[in-house]
């Protein structure tokens, strides 16, 4: 069993900049492929951006160039920096660790509870 711990949110002003981390714990594998997605009010959950066990990356278009994801294999850890925050960035951010064991994206995951960002104009 696996466990993701997710922290960093909060509210912020737009403009603003925010790391979330998440840790997975328990019999981790490190070079599990590792995420973020967002759920707005309303909205359906939709991806942010992944990364490989190899250090692929990949970002949905509304976050180019504005957030940055990273990991520590050491700690079991991803990291989401989000720079240049906008309102429509509010939402309930949650870290996945996919189930593939060499590291790849399957899109079989194990989910955090998430974390919320709000951002206020």
């Amino acid at each position: 069993q696996r466990h993701l711990v997710e922290s960093g949110g909060g509210l912020v002003q737009a403009g603003g900049s925010l790391r979330l981390s998440c840790v997975a714990t328990a019999n981790t594998e490190a070079i599990n492929a590792m995420g973020w997605y967002r759920q707005a009010p309303g909205k359906e959950r939709e991806v942010v951006a992944t990364i490989t066990g190899s250090g692929t990356t990949n970002y949905n278009d509304s976050v180019k160039g504005r957030f940055t994801i990273s990991r520590d294999n050491g700690k079991n850890t991803v990291y989401l920096q989000m720079n240049n925050l906008k309102p429509e960035d509010t939402a309930d951010y949650y870290c996945i660790l996919d189930l593939d064991p060499e590291g790849l994206l399957s899109g079989m995951y194990y989910w955090g509870k998430g974390t919320q960002v709000t951002v206020s104009s």
